[in-house]
């Protein structure tokens, strides 16, 4: 055995032993992309990425972003020489409770980034990290925010449609400091991309204003070009596209597509090995040279971490409005005093309104919130912030206003790597139909542990004309199916405000605001005093009755409202009207609370939601009476749809006394 002579060299086959090993010792993973990756990543890691050695949350570090999320074990082999992973977490590779698990977790392992794993959201996700580094470098300048986002990318990446609507933003607001490689080994887990793929990148990505520069993947002088070239752009994100071989350096099995997604035979490891100059008898083999050699800059590094340090401290001391920013940009979420606009009781006004007289109320008093609607600025009531804050653009970098166009998938992504680079509140809107196009974003915002705001206006087919493609049905209850996800669909002005206070200081959830087009009765703290305080519970009374009701309504938005007007057509009843904005936060109270506000001796119980009825029995009982809808809507006036669809007071009245 005899490792390479030239150590960058002998550091990336060590890393390809490392890759082999972890997959067989799996019997699971993906061997090839990684190896294919492995000169460029080895070089990027040792020789650029800046990093504070044992602190991997510094505030001003690069970030990476293995958007190619199966090549895990690359990454983990990376974070070992780096000394963030111990050899034994190498060898847990995608088992129980492991540090190392199939796809990178970011809220796992130090030193990840960013969770991937679906393909392409890694790419976008690393473009909102770099918005979010450009604003910070803006507010605070770039003596205490100045860093590069690098991403690491696939063909099968390049192959979801998330990425050019994210890579289009990219180049439209010139983020000189994103810098991504396409591993082009034109191999995917069917075979080679040629049967799937026919897309000129390099044309693609010059049109969407990328510098793009090919070269081979594998050739060492080339990477530290191109990585020089892309660093000192100074106008536009630059896409490095690297010619590769898929399992590089294997005895017998370069550029076979098996290798992609199985662990390689004991026999080609071994063979592979020898080639590599590394112990055929050894497994996990990292020698004290090849860290040494990838650690080289770890003392240079550390000096500089420690000298940002003790200049943001003097800074902080003798400048106390940058202290005051950098401690807000900073402050744990629930920590924030989310102011709250009056409302005039008794006049109509949609939910969707309030949230914009809310969003006025709010954003002097919390600069960090940034976002913007997804091309639906007047519908979702964020045109009076993108007039007051401006857009964010290759010429504004203070602005706040993100212009997201007709791209939700993007917008969504680009708001979880906002998230992830810190410093920011991230939100977006669009109309809730089209949350099905965020909605694996929205799952990797819930995964991750990102408190993202999304506004999803125009909840129901009380939208009318639009007709059934923009008449959300079953998308609330599809949203609250999702784990850690607040899903807040408040019932007048006054709860959204409370709903919206609750999204922005939750810390690790993100939340889905559901509002209304059409106009709600606001709702009077006098005459409802549970109002203060309540929908911070999820579910409370709104009114009662003397002594134990006989009858309760459950309702969740504009559907409290109906409940309402419907129980004055029920004189002589003891009933009780129970608000639920919000499911999750309900069922995260004590059970005596729950049984107070839903008392199990009361059966006689009426669920009412403008969607999808099935998850409303757990509350109804399954002898109770749930009202919603099970159908698409049609395109008609508002009106009109109510009484066809029995969502008037009339109706619903009348079903409860059929009922009970």
């Amino acid at each position: 055995m005899s490792l390479p002579l030239d150590k960058d060299q002998m550091v990336v086959a060590v890393i390809k032993g490392l890759v082999m090993d972890g997959v067989a010792a799996a019997n699971s993973g993906h061997p090839g992309g990684a190896m294919s990756s492995a000169d460029y990543a080895a070089i990027l890691f040792k020789d650029y990425l800046r990093v504070s050695p044992g602190d991997p949350a510094w505030f001003n570090r690069d970030r990476f972003v293995l958007s190619a999320g199966h090549e895990s074990m690359l990454l983990y082999s990376l974070l070992h020489l780096q000394g963030l992973l111990s050899t034994q977490d190498l060898k847990a590779f995608r088992q129980l409770g492991s540090r190392t698990p199939g796809h990178p977790e970011h809220h796992l392992t130090p030193g990840v980034e960013a969770t991937t794993g679906p393909l392409g959201q890694g790419l976008a996700m690393a473009v909102g990290m770099a918005v979010a580094e450009t604003i910070k470098r803006a507010r605070l300048g770039s003596e205490v925010c100045d860093h590069y986002v690098y991403a690491l990318a696939s063909d099968g990446d390049f192959q979801e449609s998330v990425v050019f609507g994210a890579a289009a933003l990219a180049g439209l607001w010139g983020l000189n400091k994103l810098i991504v490689f396409y591993d082009s080994n034109q191999v995917q887990l069917a075979g080679p991309t040629s049967r799937a793929d026919a897309t000129d990148y390099p044309a693609v990505f010059a049109g969407l204003g990328w510098q793009v520069i090919n070269i081979d993947g594998h050739d060492h002088a080339q990477i530290h070009k191109a990585l020089d070239t892309a660093r000192a752009e100074t106008a536009r994100p630059t896409l490095i596209i690297g010619r590769t071989v898929i399992a590089k350096g294997t005895a017998c099995m370069e550029g076979d597509s098996c290798t992609h997604g199985a662990p390689l035979p004991p026999e080609e490891i071994a063979a592979t090995k020898k080639l590599l100059g590394l112990p055929e008898d050894q497994t996990f083999y990292s020698p004290q040279e090849a860290l040494e050699h990838f650690q080289a800059r770890f003392p240079a590094l550390g000096q500089e971490a420690t000298a940002w340090k003790k200049a943001l401290t003097a800074r902080q001391a003798k400048d106390p409005a940058f202290a005051r920013t950098y401690s807000e940009m900073n402050a744990p979420r629930h920590t924030l005093n989310v102011g709250r606009p009056a409302f005039t009781p008794g006049e109509k006004v949609a939910t969707r309104v309030a949230w914009g007289k809310c969003l006025g109320q709010v954003m002097d008093a919390l600069p960090g919130l940034v976002g913007g609607s997804a091309d639906l600025d007047p519908s979702n009531q964020t045109e009076k912030f993108r007039e007051a804050q401006g857009n964010f653009s290759a010429d504004n970098r203070l602005g706040r206003n993100l212009a997201f166009g007709v791209r939700e998938f993007p917008m969504a992504t680009i708001l979880n790597g906002m998230a992830l680079s810190g410093g920011l509140i991230p939100f977006g809107a669009t109309f809730l139909t089209f949350s099905d196009y965020c909605r694996n974003a929205i799952r990797m915002s819930a995964l991750q542990e990102l408190p993202v705001l999304y506004v999803f206006t125009h909840d129901s087919f009380h939208l009318g004309e639009d007709g059934p493609t923009h008449q959300p049905i079953e998308h609330v209850a599809s949203l609250r199916l999702i784990p850690n996800l607040l899903v807040l669909r408040p019932a007048d002005a006054n709860e959204t405000a409370a709903c919206l206070a609750i999204a922005l200081t939750q810390d690790t959830r993100p939340s889905c605001l559901i509002l209304t087009r059409q106009g709600l009765p606001v709702l009077d703290p006098a005459e409802h005093p549970n109002l203060v305080g309540g929908p911070e519970k999820g579910g409370y009374i709104l009114s009662d009755c003397e002594g134990t009701p006989e009858l309760i309504f459950i309702a969740a938005g504009s559907e409290v409202a109906l409940a309402k007007a419907a129980m004055k057509l029920l004189p002589g009843r003891k009933m009780r009207l129970v608000s639920m904005p919000s499911v999750e936060l309900f069922e995260a109270q004590p059970k005596e609370y729950k049984e107070a506000v839903l008392p199990p001796s009361v059966r006689a119980r009426v669920a009412i939601e403008a969607g999808r009825p099935e998850g409303w029995y757990a509350y109804a009982g399954l002898d109770g009476l749930v009202i919603g809808l099970t159908h698409f809507g049609e395109s008609a006036p508002a009106g009109l749809l109510a009484k066809k669809y029995g969502f008037t007071p009339e109706a619903v009245a009348k079903a409860v006394q059929e009922k009970f």
